[in-house]
């Protein structure tokens, strides 16, 4: 199957509507090395801004993948997969520390799924979608 058969946007209400459900993440990053890391993650989509989120310690893998392609970011794909139905965002990801975007995606988190547990080195992996694929 093609891509363009799969190519969706952030403004299909279908799309939107599976990414408010609970569902458990992967994002995949690439190691310095080339090679990728996947993970599981808790996910939220910002669709009027173009951006997902995903909270995760600094020390992180994840968050040092992506700290290491420095400020242009890392070239990033989050994927959520429910029985047949499925969307991957792809799009470049950078790190974010300021207390107030933290606090902006801890709390987009706890809408989605519960609130997080405390973390003091807590960052946020802040994707902006440059690409929607799905078949929801």
């Amino acid at each position: 199957m093609s891509q363009t058969r799969h190519r969706r946007s952030l403004t299909d209400p279908d799309v939107l509507a599976f990414w408010r459900e609970r569902h458990i993440c992967t994002l995949t990053t690439l190691r310095p090395d080339g090679t990728p890391h996947v993970a599981p993650v808790g996910a939220t989509l910002d669709p009027a801004r173009g951006l997902a989120r995903v909270i995760t310690s600094a020390g992180s893998r994840k968050a040092r993948n992506v700290a290491a392609a420095g400020p242009d970011g890392l070239p990033v794909a989050l994927c959520q997969v429910d029985g047949r139905r499925w969307s991957t965002l792809e799009g470049r990801a950078v790190v974010r520390d300021a207390p107030a975007e933290v606090a902006e995606a801890e709390a987009r988190y706890a809408e989605r799924y519960k609130p997080p547990r405390a973390n003091p080195e807590r960052v946020v992996l802040e994707i902006r979608i440059t690409r929607v694929l799905g078949n929801v």
